[in-house]
């Protein structure tokens, strides 16, 4: 479908980490399309920087060297949110240099900073005479990677989670699962929507948020927030972490997207790591979660390679469209975007068409997109 010459074009992608010795290649397959937008975005997994200390409250602190952050300008992102598990990794230094280093190439970050006011602040872009601010948050945190007023780290909406016993005389037996959303935060994040929309024709709030490796399942806070920070005036919900497609939910004919998967990792975990007793722990409860040698570089579970860049067409009036292009990983950890005529682009459309039914969410081809519809 054309776009209306009027309307500002935001890509938007999910989980990024480059690592690797020629950064750009990672976008080799995918920076001619993410360049065509106005503005693209993604969500940042990692640090950038040769400074800091590895936080004991991580079980595996990222961080890649400087050099990787030019294959974000390669690939043309003008905005990454930082508001993710891994920002705080290796401490304040690390974080630092990462925000200069974005921004020393034109490159916003919105979602961390040197102390909750700067964590908070909105970005605001303008194209073609429409100004959108961007929001991000995150709920999945380490302990104490939330800002504070004298300390930095990202934005929080922090959750607590509680389990009842489904059979209450059966020790040992299944639980439910009980999440409960810090009314202090879940109110910040709710006043810092109603600002930012007041200055701007469209809020686009990004979620750091759910449960990875999970099909299907959303956790329960996650509706409360996403449905809480469209009734205070956001347009868009970008959901990342889960490094899996997650549903799509269209409440008050706004787009939530619970997760759009990964969408270039190198996380490069080795043979050797997949043998070690954590793991073997952890595949329990993943047990898609296996080594692939053919994956060297992006040894994360098989329907972790289907993902998709989310398409929106924003106009003073909001946002008027928004769609999906199916993508597919390959065994070099590149993101490539399909054409329809591709049956990988069928593969990603009935994955996602499973996971909205949930939501009564219909989908539809309309060329090589998919259309979410919100009427």
């Amino acid at each position: 479908m054309q776009d209306r010459e009027d309307a500002v074009s935001l890509y938007a992608v999910g989980d990024v980490c480059v690592n690797r010795e020629m950064p750009e290649s990672i976008f080799s397959l995918s920076a001619p399309v993410l360049n065509e937008a106005d503005i693209a975005f993604c969500q940042l997994e990692t640090v950038y920087s040769e400074r800091g200390t590895p936080s004991v409250v991580v079980g595996r602190p990222l961080r890649a060297h400087p050099r990787n952050v030019s294959a974000f300008a390669f690939a043309g992102f003008d905005i990454v949110s930082l508001a993710g598990n891994h920002v705080m990794d290796f401490g304040a230094e690390a974080l630092a240099d990462t925000k200069e280093l974005f921004e020393s190439r034109n490159i916003c970050t919105v979602g961390a900073g040197r102390n909750i006011s700067e964590a908070r602040k909105p970005v605001f872009m303008e194209r073609k005479g429409v100004r959108i601010a961007f929001l991000a948050y995150n709920s999945v945190l380490p302990y104490r990677h939330w800002a504070e007023a004298d300390k930095p780290g990202c934005a929080p909406v922090r959750v607590s989670t509680f389990y009842e016993q489904l059979e209450p005389h059966e020790p040992g037996g299944p639980a439910r699962v009980i999440t409960v959303t810090d009314k202090g935060d879940l109110e910040a994040m709710k006043q810092d929507i109603v600002k930012a929309k007041a200055s701007a024709d469209a809020v686009v709030l990004s979620l750091h948020w759910g449960l990875h490796f999970t099909p299907a399942v959303i956790a329960g806070y996650q509706g409360e927030v996403g449905r809480a920070a469209i009734d205070a005036g956001a347009d868009l919900i970008i959901g990342t972490h889960a490094h899996i497609l997650k549903g799509i939910e269209v409440y008050r004919g706004k787009v939530i997207t619970y997760c759009l998967c990964n969408f270039a990792f190198d996380n490069g975990w080795t043979a050797e790591e997949f043998a070690k007793p954590r793991h073997r722990e952890r595949q329990k409860y993943y047990p898609n979660f296996v080594y692939d040698k053919n994956y060297p570089t992006y040894t994360f579970p098989v329907d972790s390679r289907k993902t998709a860049v989310l398409k929106c067409s924003i106009t003073k009036a909001g946002v008027q469209r928004v769609s999906l292009l199916p993508a597919y990983i390959n065994s070099d950890g590149q993101p490539e975007i399909l054409a329809r005529s591709d049956p990988r682009s069928a593969e990603v459309f009935n994955y996602m068409d499973d996971l909205c039914r949930e939501f009564n969410t219909k989908l539809s081809f309309d060329g090589d997109e998919v259309l979410i519809h919100t009427g």
